[in-house]
């Protein structure tokens, strides 16, 4: 069994039951260490997303933290969304693909380290 993707998978499986993303732990994986092409990279992503997904889900229906009325609305945009990204995916191509995605998580980095707000304490 190799190690690598075992903890991959672990660590993605983690963050994405965790809300946060793990797909980029598993596409960075497979694009830097497997040397897989982006376009096929996010492919493998989404077939591993579905079952991390209805986990998550499950668990947390249970505890009744969905509030569906929003989310079916969502959920609807991000599959009308899914559709115009794999059109867009295959026009745009593996190696440009791979630098949008490489900026996107170097953006969402900064924004992260110099424009993330403090929580604030509701009891002040």
């Amino acid at each position: 069994m190799n190690m690598g993707a075992l903890l991959a998978g672990l660590l993605s499986g983690i963050i994405g039951g965790m809300g946060l993303g793990g797909g980029a732990v598993l596409i960075i994986y497979l694009t830097v260490f497997l040397e897989t092409e982006q376009l096929r990279a996010q492919g493998i992503n989404l077939i591993f997303f579905i079952p991390i997904a209805l986990t998550a889900v499950i668990i947390y229906a249970v505890k009744k933290q969905i509030k569906w009325k929003t989310v079916i609305p969502i959920a609807i945009g991000g599959m009308i969304g899914a559709f115009a990204g794999i059109y867009l995916a295959n026009i745009i191509g593996s190696e440009w693909l791979a630098k949008l995605f490489g900026g996107f998580i170097a953006a969402l980095g900064i924004k992260e380290i110099f424009f993330t707000k403090k929580p604030c304490n509701k009891e002040e």
